[in-house]
């Protein structure tokens, strides 16, 4: 069995909200107060045998209306599905039996945990609420009665089966479930690190005489591993008495002494008793004595506590799912044993660096497989884990229009597995980001990863303000990402996500098969030989009025690549020419020749021989649909763009870019002007 959904009503941050789990391992991942912890608060409210079930006011969603509560008190429901699961357990259905709604092969069981006022005391909560009066201030008014008068009075109960049978389920079958619960903040010295400890001691407990424990019935029957733990346990016993009879002797003439306190204090005269030492010792008292060490191959031995605060929370964790075999095991617990063990980790990266984190990922996906834990809940801010986990294992929380809804990227691509292979081979540790963030912008190389921020503060906007990410998809591969986004799927991720595209000419010759790069000004120019074409235009087309996903790229027939662009919109700037950049001093002749207002033919004189002072001469002197400054500019565009090396050249202009901005209200300030697509992408997404 597994849990398959959780339906939380009216609680914290849901106010009608249903969550899918997985079989197996579940990461939920969403920004800060997303409710990552509050679903597993609510699972722990269910599966919990220990700990408070009664909640106070603050655990009630605030999205509830003063007309929802002015006639009926407020109630949190928190209902799981539980069905069965790729493995199954002999007991399940002996858990399962009164909780069932779905009696067929593939079960169907229902646990509710209500949080309620009863019907006894609603004609008074009526009362009550009546007598507020109009001020506009009634809702905080009611809770503010509800928190003195009537929260003492709310009962919570858990249901089993269909809730209108009122069935509340037995705690003997609720304590078959065993739930532990790490949350972020945890003093793992305290829980874990010596004898006297309840884990460690349970944990050593079992685990004596292991040799014979874990032997298959074919080896040895159950009364024969009994037979020979008893006769060690006998031995212990006898060895242990020679110690403490070999102690008193050591202790006879000094128990005298001690004693002769007592005596003379008048302890003797009562009753004629004398004080004396005696004792015996049973492993399990010997336990307390025992320490977690950590052994070093250089021969070094350290306790545990002295150790970081990463290294002996894996420590904990390996011991508590330890504790969980323990409590598992139906010949050492009998019927006590537990039938559904689950793990709920809180930010497992507190105190991980990243390698240790995927591994930790491999240590209890290893653990699962081998039934030793049945479903683990990680909440996590960590790319690395997700990083290091199936698109199918992710859940994506994520505040939308002011709602708390639910992603699920495995589930969004339904039979196209090329894309799911892709984008799931793609999310590495850096990429991933785009499931983390509250808006994305998704870009096609790396000058646009680079540049696209540092614009943004030239526009008096900052990405990492709005939680914005910029993701290299390497190429115009939006579509295998945009599934993962598209609300056309009940699974998708509910986000804004600006795609930016350069407008990238093409042509080919009519009897070719493959379009080849141009500049701008060949495009179009000779229709009677090639065909053209451009990415941009394709893209634009696509745009939804009101949609989440918006495509932003040249308009106009001038615009190439943003390299290109930029330098076609700051053609006289020398903050763009970079240390890096070839034929530097021949840019800085043609943009001063051009600030003087030279004509397009005279500025290609100052170009050096080559092909490209040909295809000019060709094609852009020519070229009617361009006017005087757009050759001027064109040429300098042309000419940097082929002396550009694309990835470094991003890296320089972006460290230029932000040097300039820290001028901003000087004299040395420069003023950029930036693309017009890129700024309505940035405008667009920044809203």
């Amino acid at each position: 069995m597994y849990i398959s959904k959780i339906e939380l009503s009216n609680f914290r941050n849901f106010k009608e909200t249903t969550i899918h789990f997985n079989d197996g391992i579940n990461v939920l991942i969403g920004h800060n107060n997303a409710g990552k912890t509050n679903i597993l608060k609510a699972l722990s409210l269910i599966f919990k045998g220990s700990g408070r079930k009664s909640l106070s006011v603050d655990d009630f969603s605030r999205d509830i209306t003063f007309d929802e509560i002015k006639d009926t008190p407020p109630k949190i429901s928190i209902s799981v599905v539980i069905r069965r699961g790729e493995w199954e357990s002999p007991d399940d259905l002996v858990v399962l039996g009164d909780w069932l709604t779905k009696l067929q092969s593939d079960y169907e069981a229902l646990l509710t945990y209500e949080f309620y006022l009863p019907k006894s005391d609603l004609d008074l909560y009526k009362t009550e609420i009546e007598k507020i009066e109009n001020t506009g201030d009634e809702l905080n008014t009611a809770w503010a009665i509800i928190e003195k008068d009537f929260i003492k009075r709310y009962k919570h109960k858990i249901w089993g089966g269909d809730i209108i049978n009122q069935n509340q389920a037995e705690s003997e079958y609720l304590n078959r479930f065993d739930f532990q619960f790490l949350d972020a903040i945890r003093d793992v010295e305290r829980d874990m690190l010596t004898g006297k400890n309840t884990l460690l001691r349970d944990v050593l407990d079992f685990f004596i005489d292991y040799d014979i424990k874990s032997l298959h019935e074919s080896e040895k029957s159950l009364s024969e591993k009994e037979k020979e733990i008893r006769e060690r346990e006998e031995e212990f016993s006898q060895n242990a008495d020679k110690l403490i009879k070999e102690l008193q002797s050591r202790m006879s003439q000094g128990q005298e002494q001690i004693l002769s306190y007592a005596k003379e204090t008048g302890v003797s005269s009562f009753n004629n008793a004398e004080p004396s030492f005696e004792g015996s010792i049973t492993e399990t008292e010997l336990f307390s004595a025992l320490r977690l060490i950590v052994k070093y191959s250089t021969g070094i031995d350290i306790p545990a506590t002295h150790n970081g605060l990463g290294y002996n929370n894996l420590i904990f964790m390996s011991l508590l799912l330890a504790k969980m075999q323990v409590d598992a095991d139906g010949e050492y617990m009998g019927s006590n044993a537990m039938v559904f063990p689950m793990l709920a980790i809180e930010e497992p990266e507190a105190h991980l660096h990243p390698s240790m984190q995927h591994k930790f990922l491999k240590f209890l996906k290893k653990n699962r497989r081998q039934n030793k834990v049945r479903q683990v809940f990680v909440t996590t801010h960590s790319t690395h884990i997700t990083s290091a986990v199936t698109l199918d294992e992710i859940v994506c929380l994520q505040n939308y229009d002011g709602k708390t809804v639910c992603g699920y990227p495995g589930k969004v691509f339904n039979n196209d597995c090329a894309s799911k292979k892709y984008v799931q081979r793609f999310l590495d540790a850096t990429k991933s980001d785009m499931l983390f963030a509250n808006k994305v912008i998704l870009v096609e190389g790396i000058a646009e990863q680079l540049l696209i921020p540092v614009l943004a503060n030239y526009l008096g906007k900052n990405l990492e303000d709005h939680h914005i990410s910029v993701i290299n998809i390497g190429g115009r591969y939006f579509d295998h990402f945009l599934k993962l986004f598209d609300q056309k799927s009940d699974f998708a991720i509910p986000k804004n996500v600006a795609c930016i595209s350069d407008r990238d000419p093409v042509k080919k010759k009519k009897t070719g098969n493959r379009y080849n790069s141009c500049f701008p000004f060949e495009w179009g120019i000779d229709t009677d030989n090639f065909d053209y074409s451009s990415n941009s235009d394709q893209l634009l087309e696509r745009n939804e009025e009101d949609g989440s996903i918006k495509f932003f790229a040249p308009k106009d027939v001038f615009s190439k690549t943003l390299e290109y662009d930029l330098i076609l919109n700051n053609s006289s700037e020398e903050l763009l020419l970079t240390e890096s950049i070839q034929n530097r001093d021949e840019l800085i002749d043609l943009m001063k020749f051009n600030a003087d207002g030279k004509s397009p033919e005279a500025l290609t004189e100052r170009l050096r021989n080559g092909k490209l002072k040909k295809k000019i001469e060709s094609t852009l002197l020519n070229q009617e649909e361009f006017e005087k400054s757009d050759k001027r500019e064109a040429i300098i565009a042309a000419r940097y763009l082929s002396s550009v090396a694309k990835g470094e050249i991003a890296l320089e202009l972006s460290s230029n870019f932000k040097h300039n901005l820290s001028k901003k209200d000087t004299d040395d300030f420069v003023e950029i002007t930036i693309p017009a697509y890129i700024k309505e992408a940035i405008d667009w997404i920044c809203k």
